[in-house]
């Protein structure tokens, strides 16, 4: 039966795999049946040899740094933000009313109306999109932390405090424990979206970054080099994910054990 198991765990690493080579074929079989110009819909050969050439010229190296020393100051910015903001909003519900507005209102304007006026205020250089970056990671931070903190069972904070432990004693062996896996749950949405925070103020001004490539791109018809682009931003994403994801097992690796 274990040995079924595993069998069957391991045809699932297969399956990502696959479906993306059934998406290529899809991509190549309509770009060869639609008679569409390349300008438009570019086959897989094609992008590739765009990524060869912007790789060579090293502009795609140089771009992807960039939008990456973006993505990732604002991922630590925000998250760390949030964390602590978070955890004070967790334990006063004063706080949480006074700061209600402000996180709600925060949320229903759309990020593409407020980065261009982070890029009047701040200019175009790398700040602006950083704190793009960062406004866009708070928020399900923020949330995913104050319903970490608040899902501790009190049961276990009165035994802390009935063993007179500290302040300190409780925040590291009761709530960050407790907390961990609800937090990097929304650490997890945070990486992604930070990739979207970047590129957003990118194409609303910027002369680096993956955002500019696809500004050019996109100015001079070349969307072979959008899809190279696109498809950056999408190993980006996925990386910073599958990095959580790594830290989420090693640090939560207690639970597994429980489990069992």
């Amino acid at each position: 039966m274990a040995d079924a198991l595993r069998n069957i765990h391991r045809n699932r690493r297969w399956l990502g795999l696959i479906s993306l080579l059934m998406g290529l074929f899809l991509w190549w079989l309509v770009s060869q049946t639609a008679n569409l110009p390349s300008f438009i819909l570019p086959s897989p050969m094609e992008v590739w040899s765009r990524f060869l050439v912007a790789l060579a010229d090293g502009s795609l190296f140089l771009n992807t740094g960039v939008t990456l020393f973006e993505i990732l100051c604002g991922l630590f910015a925000g998250a760390g933000l949030a964390t602590v903001i978070g955890y004070l909003v967790a334990k006063s519900r004063a706080l949480e009313r006074v700061l209600a507005p402000y996180l709600v209102a925060s949320q229903a304007v759309p990020l593409v109306a407020i980065a261009p006026l982070l890029v009047i205020w701040f200019g175009p250089g790398m700040f602006s999109k950083i704190l793009i970056c960062a406004l866009i990671v708070f928020f399900p931070v923020l949330v995913n932390t104050v319903v970490g903190v608040r899902a501790v069972p009190p049961a276990l904070n009165d035994l802390m405090h009935s063993l007179r432990a500290t302040r300190g004693q409780i925040l590291l062996k009761l709530e960050i424990p407790a907390a961990l896996p609800i937090f990097l749950s929304g650490l997890r949405i945070g990486a992604t979206l930070s990739v979207i925070g970047a590129v957003v103020g990118e194409l609303v001004g910027s002369d680096r970054g993956l955002g500019f490539l696809i500004n050019i791109g996109r100015g001079q018809y070349d969307t072979a080099l959008v899809f190279v682009a696109i498809f950056m931003l999408i190993i980006l994403a996925l990386v910073l994910y599958g990095i959580v994801a790594w830290i989420e097992s090693r640090v939560l690796s207690w639970q597994e054990w429980r489990s069992q």
